[in-house]
């Protein structure tokens, strides 16, 4: 199974703009961008093919190919990550039997959370897309809350049934859990990892249907799936002592560099 995985990024987010290009601090005091550590973590991965950076932004082409990445620019039209990847497939700049989204905003993403994802799609055949999920401890856990109090859109929670496929997912924590009632340990929140794996006929599908309107609500690209029925299954990894946060705002570049430090 030949796979293949393209980071999404562009330059004109609006909750941080040039998000891509923004520099974080590593443990010797070294300066990287966030789209240079996160192909360095694509690159990590085990049993892929190819990665690409996938792009319409000069500033971010330049950069990208400075450190050694291949780049395959799109439309700006691309509304997200996954239309970026549905482009570069449609175009047939890319050819393969799964392609993974990496967005470039998570740097801490693990490769064993890449890899487990592909075990994945080979043994579950109904699935047409899966993403990892990651059970929240009390300090992702606190982040989530902190970041609604603080009027934030942070990361993403997942909802799914018994066999693993998503029921819903939400920038809300969900499912709600009252104050007073949240355990110590085993908080039933699971953080969706803002990564994917397609099969191909999926990502073609992806471009054809219309947005949802729980997509645009959300601002959840993945819903446009749940609502044309098609399988998602959520694969839950495991932190290994690892603390997972993807950089959604000027905020969370503190709370990647404090994790950083530690690893």
């Amino acid at each position: 199974m030949k796979t293949v995985i393209l980071i999404p990024a562009r330059y004109a987010s609006t909750r941080y703009p040039g998000k891509p290009l923004a520099e974080l601090t590593l443990p010797d005091g070294s300066k990287k961008s966030l789209i240079r550590l996160s192909w360095e973590a694509a690159n990590r991965v085990a049993g892929v093919a190819e990665v690409h950076v996938v792009t319409d932004d000069d500033r971010i082409r330049e950069h990208a190919k400075g450190f050694g990445a291949s780049v395959i620019m799109t439309s700006p039209e691309a509304e997200n990550g996954t239309a970026r990847c549905a482009e570069a497939l449609r175009e047939g700049q890319v050819e393969a039997d799964l392609i993974v989204n990496l967005q470039g905003d998570a740097p801490l993403t693990p490769e064993w959370f890449v890899e487990d994802l592909i075990a994945a799609m080979r043994d579950d055949h109904e699935a047409q897309v899966a993403t990892p999920v990651l059970q929240c401890d009390p300090l992702t856990y606190g982040h989530f809350v902190e970041d609604r109090k603080a009027g934030r859109v942070g990361g993403t929670t997942a909802v799914f049934n018994a066999k693993g496929h998503a029921l819903y997912f939400s920038k809300e924590v969900l499912p709600f859990i009252d104050p007073d009632k949240v355990p110590a340990t085993n908080i039933p929140v699971y953080h969706h990892v803002g990564v994917y794996a397609y099969r191909p006929a999926a990502l073609q599908a992806y471009s054809r249907w219309p947005v949802s309107e729980l997509e645009i609500l959300e601002g959840l690209e993945q819903l446009r799936f749940l609502v044309n029925d098609t399988k998602v299954r959520c694969v839950e990894v495991e932190g290994k002592g690892r603390v997972f946060w993807e950089l959604n705002n000027p905020e969370d570049v503190a709370r990647i560099n404090s994790v950083l430090k530690d690893l």
